[in-house]
C-alpha cells in the first residue's frame, strides 16, 4: 500500500501550515512525521487520511483503501464498555478472549466489561490504540498515539505496536525523538 503526497498545500486563513510538501510513503514502512507544535502535522495526517482536503496538491493513493486510526483525542464511545468500543472495528470477526488478551497486552487486565468513562486517561489511550490495531486495514496513521502514558506503560505499549504493526504501512506523528527512533523506518521533520 503506496501513498504519495504531491505538492500538499494547507492553510487556515492567513496560517500557512503546509506549503509544497511531498512524500512517497512506502509499503510495509513505519514513517514518523515530527515537528514543532503547529507546523502542520496533525494537517497532514488528516489530508494523508482523506478527512480534510488540501488547498493544493493531492494525495495518490488506491481509491478504495482500510484506514485506522488514533487521533490525537480518543474518539471512544464514552458510555460503552472498552470491549464494546473494540467491537466497533472488529464486529464478530474475534472472540472475547481475544479482545481481553490484546488488553492485557498493554497492561489493561479486568477492563473489558467497564464503561470507558470510568477509565484514566492513560487506559483510555490504551483502549483506543488496541482497537485502532484490531481493525482490519491497509495503513495505520496514528497522531500521538503514545501521549499520556507513563515511561514503562509507554515503553510496553510501543513494543506492542512495533510487534502489531511489522511489515503494515504505518504513518505516526510524534513530537518525542524517541519514539521515532523506535518505532520508525524513516522520518520526516517538518
Amino acid at each position: 500500500m503506496r501513498i504519495e503526497a504531491v505538492n500538499i498545500c494547507k492553510a487556515f486563513k492567513t496560517n500557512i501550515v503546509l506549503n509544497g510538501f511531498s512524500h512517497e510513503f512506502k509499503d510495509g514502512t513505519v514513517t514518523a512525521i515530527m515537528g514543532a507544535s503547529g507546523c502542520g502535522k496533525s494537517t497532514l495526517i488528516s489530508i494523508l487520511m482523506g478527512v480534510m482536503s488540501p488547498d493544493s496538491g493531492e494525495v495518490i493513493a488506491p481509491e478504495k483503501f482500510r484506514r485506522s486510526a488514533v487521533f490525537q483525542e480518543n474518539r471512544l464511545c464514552e458510555n460503552l464498555t472498552a470491549a464494546a468500543n473494540i467491537r466497533l472495528v472488529t464486529g464478530k470477526r474475534c472472540t472475547n478472549e481475544q479482545i481481553d488478551e490484546q488488553l492485557a497486552a498493554v497492561g489493561l487486565c479486568d477492563i473489558a466489561k467497564k464503561p470507558v468513562r470510568e477509565l484514566s486517561g492513560g487506559m483510555k489511550r490504551r483502549v483506543a490504540l488496541v482497537r485502532a490495531l484490531m481493525a482490519e486495514y491497509d495503513v495505520l496513521f496514528l497522531d500521538e498515539p503514545f501521549k499520556g502514558l507513563d515511561e514503562q506503560t509507554k515503553l510496553n505499549v510501543m513494543q506492542y505496536c512495533k510487534e502489531k504493526t511489522c511489515g503494515k504501512t504505518v504513518i505516526v506523528v510524534t513530537h518525542d525523538k524517541s519514539e521515532c527512533d523506535f518505532m520508525a523506518d524513516e522520518i520526516i521533520n517538518l
